[in-house]
């Protein structure tokens, strides 16, 4: 036992022998390091993909997609590795995902990143509008989406006598956008600055909301539905007698006018110069 001790460490005293003994570990690490890199990379991995052509702004359901194998070192670091995070997403609007192609991140987007998405929240007979503001006239940007507002309307006969009450009520905002059409409360860290309120509207409504501005003394103001209303005038009149006094007061719809109202400090002013000019 002894002799075999001394031959054990006279082995390992060796410089030689403990050099050698060390490359053939580090070599034998570095191939097991290989190795595993290699395995893992062919080794297969399920992956989403598309089950057929998805078109710019479609949603993307569960039928839409499927899944694969492919080798790790295939799947890019863009690509989308679990339903949850494309079911219920949408195609970008410049960006359209072959059958067969993974999904990746640049190429999904949310519904409220689509143009034109507040539309979808309107009914079948509503025809889609949208109304003119501004910090002031949203108080202080306090009218949101899902809110119910309602449309006071202050009109003078040609009397002299300033007349005002509510014309509309409880018209739902599906959408509040800044002056480039970008969502206000897109995002909880910057609030953008309101610059148009979208709803929808029935038919009538919609005609009557398209003349009113049209008729010189008439002021448009928008309230949060349910809130108090200031004395807006000399005397509050129902919501059809303000209907009939439009009717009376208009043919027509101008032509190529779009389909929206302004409510603005900046217009209000405009009308009363017009009228001071006159």
């Amino acid at each position: 036992m002894n002799n075999f001790m001394m031959s054990m460490k006279r082995f390992f005293s060796n410089k030689n022998v403990v050099t050698i003994i060390g490359v053939v570990i580090v070599l034998a690490l570095l191939y097991w390091e290989y190795n595993s890199k290699i395995t893992k990379a062919v080794n297969p991995t399920r992956v989403p993909v598309a089950a057929s052509d998805l078109l710019p702004q479609q949603e993307i359901t569960n039928t839409d997609v499927v899944w694969i194998d492919v080798p790790s070192v295939a799947i890019d670091k863009d690509a989308l590795t679990n339903s949850s995070s494309i079911v219920g997403k949408y195609v970008g609007v410049n960006s359209m995902i072959p059958k067969g192609s993974m999904f990746y991140k640049s190429a999904i987007v949310e519904k409220s990143d689509l143009p034109g998405n507040w539309l979808t929240e309107l009914k079948e007979d509503e025809i889609p509008a949208y109304i003119k503001v501004d910090m002031v006239t949203t108080y202080s940007n306090s009218i949101e989406p899902d809110d119910y507002v309602d449309v006071w309307m202050k009109a003078e006969d040609e009397e002299g006598l300033v007349m005002f009450g509510k014309l509309i009520e409880n018209i739902k905002i599906v959408a509040v956008k800044d002056s480039s059409g970008q969502d206000v409360f897109k995002s909880s860290n910057e609030v953008g600055t309101p610059a148009f309120l979208y709803y929808g509207l029935e038919s009538d409504y919609f005609v009557m909301l398209m003349k009113a501005p049209y008729i010189d003394g008439v002021e448009l103001a928008i309230i949060p539905h349910g809130g108090a209303v200031p004395k807006m005038g000399d005397v509050e009149v129902a919501s059809d007698y303000l209907r009939d006094y439009i009717d009376a007061s208009t043919l027509a719809i101008p032509e190529n006018e779009d389909n929206g109202i302004d409510v603005t400090d900046k217009d209000k002013k405009d009308k009363e110069d017009k009228k001071e000019n006159n």
